[in-house]
């Protein structure tokens, strides 16, 4: 199993004096986590894409190719790109552009994305939601596997025999599509043959099974090869070197930020309780030692038939840079080889 990390290049990132660092430092801080990553056996590392003050990833390819230039083995990944507000013709030569600095070692997770402000903000409306993902993931795969492309959609302005450059080192490159929870998503990555990344941040990880079997049942029906139906998990998660370390370091920071996102959504406040049942053996989230976090790994992927990729969100807890330095070196030296063991 491919074991990586994800990040929203937070904002909120403090000082020893609890003091906000600099935008700057936090992706300098960020580029070295890349880094160490790498340097440690990390096989992916994921970059979100958000259009709000608290991230500082509203342009991850970027992000992704100063890491490139920093690293050598690890595959860089968007966590998602949000495609339904993108001209799929720049997010291909972007992540293209990627691939040929690091060499062949771009991915994009292709989504719609968590957050509704990129639909004003790009001038598209949220009643078109579904229809501009599906249009854009059409032609963005057309691209993939023309480097000529003639088109025509609803969004965007036709393509005449256009050619569209660079192409990148991988071919096919490796796009995924990421999901949260509506059934025909996961139906439309199993008819269009392509690998799934789910989307858990709260609830129980094997309510996601019946979704997973009507992926890999659509992905059979339309005739792809049953190996190339990947399956990934990208869930909020933490490791320490006890139990009580990883709660007392990653809860207070967690409650703070989905209180907040809670109010925009209707949601409670977040409660110990809550997040106690969270990281019970069954709830979504993967915080504790490393033996718990391995553990849970493979319960996640016993519930959804097997997966082949977990992917570590760290940083919505505002932890310090130290602490997300420790949890990385913990996942890369003790919780991957004991998963894969």
């Amino acid at each position: 199993m491919e074991i990586g990390i994800d990040t929203f290049a937070s904002a909120n990132f403090k000082d020893e004096n609890g003091e906000l660092i600099s935008n700057s430092q936090a992706l300098e801080e960020l580029l070295e986590r890349v880094e160490y990553a790498d340097s440690i056996g990390i096989d992916i590392f994921g970059i979100g894409e958000h259009h709000r003050e608290e991230f500082l990833d509203s342009a991850p390819p970027i992000i992704l190719a100063a890491a490139a230039a920093r690293t050598k083995n690890i595959r860089l990944t968007s966590a998602v790109t949000v495609l339904s507000v993108a001209d799929p013709v720049r997010v291909f030569q972007s992540f293209a552009t990627l691939d040929l600095i690091s060499k062949g070692r771009a991915e994009m997770v292709a989504g719609r994305g968590s957050f509704t402000e990129s639909y004003p903000l790009f001038g598209y409306k949220l009643e078109d939601y579904s229809a501009l993902y599906a249009e854009k993931l059409d032609l963005l795969l057309k691209i993939r596997e023309n480097e000529v492309v003639s088109w025509a959609g609803k969004f965007r302005p036709d393509l005449v025999e256009q050619s569209i450059y660079p192409r990148p080192l991988q071919n096919p490159f490796p796009i995924w599509v990421g999901v949260g929870g509506t059934p025909e998503s996961f139906v439309r990555a199993g008819v269009l043959g392509l690998p799934l990344m789910i989307a858990i941040i709260g609830g129980e990880t094997h309510r996601f099974r019946p979704l997973v079997d009507l992926y890999k049942s659509a992905g059979a029906k339309a005739g792809h090869d049953p190996e190339k139906l990947k399956v990934g998990i990208h869930s909020l998660g933490y490791v320490a070197d006890t139990s009580q370390k990883a709660v007392d370091e990653f809860f207070p920071g967690y409650a703070e930020m989905f209180t907040k996102i809670g109010k925009e959504r209707g949601w409670p406040p977040v409660t110990m309780s809550h997040f106690k049942s969270q990281i019970g053996p069954t709830g979504a989230l993967v915080v504790g030692n490393v033996e718990e976090v391995a553990e849970k790994i493979l319960r996640h992927s016993e519930a959804l038939g097997g997966i082949s990729r977990f992917s570590f969100q760290l940083d919505v807890a505002g932890l310090s840079h130290q602490q997300l330095m420790k949890a990385i070196e913990l996942i890369g030296t003790k919780v991957s080889p004991l998963v894969n063991k």
